[in-house]
């Protein structure tokens, strides 16, 4: 049987992920101005088909693969960190638990299941920009992943840091921020108009490029610290 090694191209892999983010994004937008604009709202399913904030369609699979991804690579690290009895091997483990978890929450939607409890504790019948009350329990433990990570932040080579630091924050900007905006306008008028479907874009879009720089950035720590990425077949 003839064996091969396959040498994984990172800065293609990287090309391919932000072609498609651009590819899927401009689909959604396309779909959204035919709805709102041209009078086809379905386009034969394509609408809904293309759409970032719906559940279990192109969008959706990709936000799952993409974690995925970024949970796989997270466990090469960790092996390869605790082969070489280097530091922080459980950080690594427990990033890559926490993607794949987030690649199962994007498909079943986990997250939603808290905004009810929320706006229970809440009281009230309005809820103004916590309109998706999801948000403050997901604040909460951004807030403690950040104290936990913060040696392990420190650690890291200055350029992964910086790259972590950057995905972070386009994630937490995106899935946090601008879905509070996102509720604070469907509060105040709808989720059905063109200007929500503008914040759902960015929202999800944001959260995408922040995985696709994450994975960018262990991709390359990897690189540099264990030599290219390869697999035998």
């Amino acid at each position: 049987m003839e064996v091969r090694e396959q040498i994984f191209p990172i800065a293609r892999i990287q090309r391919v992920l932000w072609c498609a983010w651009g590819l899927i994004l401009a689909m959604s937008m396309a779909g959204q101005f035919s709805k709102y604009f041209l009078g086809h709202d379905t386009l034969k399913g394509l609408v809904v088909l293309t759409y970032v904030d719906y559940e279990r369609n192109v969008p959706a699979y990709f936000s799952v693969c993409i974690l995925f991804l970024a949970s796989m690579t997270l466990l090469f690290i960790t092996l390869q960190q605790r082969q070489r009895k280097l530091p922080h091997v459980w950080k690594w483990a427990t990033l890559s638990a926490g993607m794949l978890f987030m690649s199962y929450d994007e498909g079943f939607q986990v997250h939603e299941n808290w905004t009810t409890p929320t706006r229970e504790m809440l009281g009230g019948e309005e809820w103004g920009i916590f309109h998706f009350a999801w948000v403050i329990p997901g604040m909460i433990i951004v807030g403690i992943l950040g104290l936990f990570f913060l040696r392990f932040l420190i650690w890291l080579p200055k350029a992964t840091r910086n790259r972590f630091l950057i995905a972070g924050t386009l994630f937490v900007v995106g899935s946090c921020f601008v879905d509070i905006a996102g509720g604070y306008y469907t509060e105040q008028c709808c989720m059905e108009h063109w200007n929500y479907s503008l914040l759902a874009t960015l929202e999800e879009g944001m959260e995408m490029a922040g995985i696709i720089t994450f994975i960018g950035a262990c991709l390359t720590y990897a690189r540099e610290s264990f030599g290219d990425l390869r697999i035998r077949l």
